[in-house]
């Protein structure tokens, strides 16, 4: 039976979280104390410190050897039912695609385990639930953030394709990623030097390309390059601008984008015939730089929008059968060494990495960390919890709206955040066989806040960014009332 003592204590772990937070708000909105650039500079000290080494604390001194399979085994199928779900929905309907599949799934499976979840738990359930905590947290880190990033690089390298080789996709044999580019996300200009074998296969090497004025060919001073030139298109309207245009009826607008379409398409068209000797002159914002001598051309890639993949979406079913991509081995190895060249980028990798191995040696062998340098690592874990909430009140300052994405998409996300997830976990956790307590932990963890490395993911790769906030900021606040109620319910 739940009692006021249960529900005060609930309480009284979660409100201490909620300080820091408010007080980073007020600090940056009402009391004006920090500039966006010093709130970078603390978000940069949380990304780089505090965060790694509580990660590496919270996993160097919980044992790996008393995992909860079946715990384990429900967070996993909860997670692979709705990714299939997702899946499926992408590929047999007209309104499913890779990037709402990615947002959803984040929405609905990857809560704050650590900062959040630990502390409720913990109040909730007792120090039992911490450590199933750090066992998901293991699960999280290890498999489905990296399942994410393999996601959106593999959406970025499709971008690259469709939009760089629309009609010769399927032609690519391989492709060479040069170590100056860390990301297919975008937001870096990116630089395609394609060879064509006398076979017609394509061997592209990616490599960033730099702004600058003394390039070989500039379109942006000069109708014509004096080499051979095939111009590629990117739209620089958003996805909101593109709608508000059909919505308002701009013709003139909207006949320009289609030229700028069919203008890209021939210019892809002369790519696949063997067009050398030609100088077309497209936009002054995107180029290719052709040798005609070797067969070589270099296409340039500039930043693309959020709005570049629902020009894909209007293009409907015929667009899809109609674009070729490499095979999936190709897809395959490029995806893997952006996902890799990030990660190893990452300090919270090392953290982790370095946090599971001491634990595997530490329980494994009764080896303990010698009292200097665990008392290093705890005095710089303890500044973890509470800077990560004061990152995520200044995060809440600064964004222009509290609800970014609209009425309907912040219910739809709240939905999927504290609906779908836990009653998909509930149904795995009883089919598995879990039943009382663990159960109740099993729900009550599905139904945490959104996970703050999501909106760093949607962020970074341009894509509903402002759901994710959203569903970040919202969920966190309203979080203490949504699970006391899981709590009281499950507790009848």
């Amino acid at each position: 039976m739940i009692d006021g003592v249960a529900i005060y204590n609930i309480v009284a772990a979660l409100v201490p979280l909620y300080v820091p937070m408010i007080l980073a708000y007020a600090s940056v909105l009402w009391w004006k104390i920090f500039t966006p650039e010093q709130c970078s500079g603390i978000n940069r000290l949380v990304a780089l410190y505090s965060v790694p080494f509580l990660n590496f604390n919270f996993l160097a001194f919980n044992n790996p050897y008393a995992m909860n399979l079946r715990f384990i085994a429900a967070d996993t199928l909860q997670k692979v039912i709705i990714l299939g779900a997702l899946f499926l929905w992408s590929a047999f309907t007209k309104c499913g695609n890779l990037d709402w599949t990615i947002t959803l799934f984040s929405l609905s499976t990857l809560p704050n385990t650590l900062i959040v979840g630990v502390p409720l738990l913990t109040a909730m359930y007792g120090d039992s639930s911490g450590s199933l905590m750090s066992q998901i947290f293991v699960m999280q880190g290890v498999v489905w953030f990296t399942l994410m990033l393999f996601l959106y690089e593999y959406r970025g390298a499709k971008s690259l394709i469709s939009n760089q080789f629309p009609e010769n996709g399927g032609s690519i044999a391989s492709f060479t990623v040069d170590s100056d580019v860390n990301s297919l996300n975008g937001n870096e200009p990116l630089q395609a030097d394609v060879e064509m074998k006398e076979n017609g296969e394509l061997h592209v090497v990616v490599r960033s390309h730099s702004f600058n004025n003394d390039s070989p060919c500039n379109c942006s001073t000069s109708n014509h390059c004096s080499e051979a030139e095939i111009c590629s298109m990117q739209r620089s309207l958003s996805f909101n601008t593109t709608r508000d245009l059909k919505r308002e009826g701009s013709k003139e607008e909207m006949s320009k984008i289609d030229q700028e379409k069919m203008s890209r398409k021939d210019a892809c068209n002369h790519l696949s015939n063997g067009v050398k000797h030609e100088s077309i002159d497209m936009s002054p914002n995107l180029k290719a730089m052709g040798d005609k001598e070797v067969g070589i051309v270099n296409v340039v890639q500039y930043p693309l929008s959020e709005g570049l993949k629902e020009e894909k979406i209007e293009e409907g079913d015929a667009y899809k059968k109609q674009q070729q991509m490499p095979r999936g081995s190709v897809m395959t190895r490029l995806v893997l060494t952006m996902v890799w060249r990030n990660l190893i980028r990452n300090p919270n990798t090392y953290a982790c990495v370095l946090g599971l191995a001491w634990s595997l040696i530490s329980f494994r062998w009764n080896i303990k960390m010698p009292s200097i340098a665990k008392g290093s690592i705890l005095i710089l874990s303890k500044t973890g919890t509470g800077m990560a909430m004061f990152s995520l009140g200044l995060f809440m300052a600064l964004q222009p709206k509290t609800i970014a994405c609209g009425k309907t998409w912040t219910t739809i996300s709240m939905v999927a955040r504290f609906v779908v997830g836990p009653a998909v976990i509930a149904v795995t956790s009883i089919v598995i066989g879990i039943r009382g307590v663990l159960l109740r932990v099993a729900i009550v963890q599905a139904a945490l806040p959104q996970a703050v490395l999501s909106f760093v993911f949607a962020k970074e790769y341009n894509l509903h960014a402002d759901i994710i906030s959203t569903a970040v900021i919202f969920g966190t606040v309203i979080s203490l009332p949504i699970t006391i109620i899981y709590f009281v319910l499950l507790g009848l």
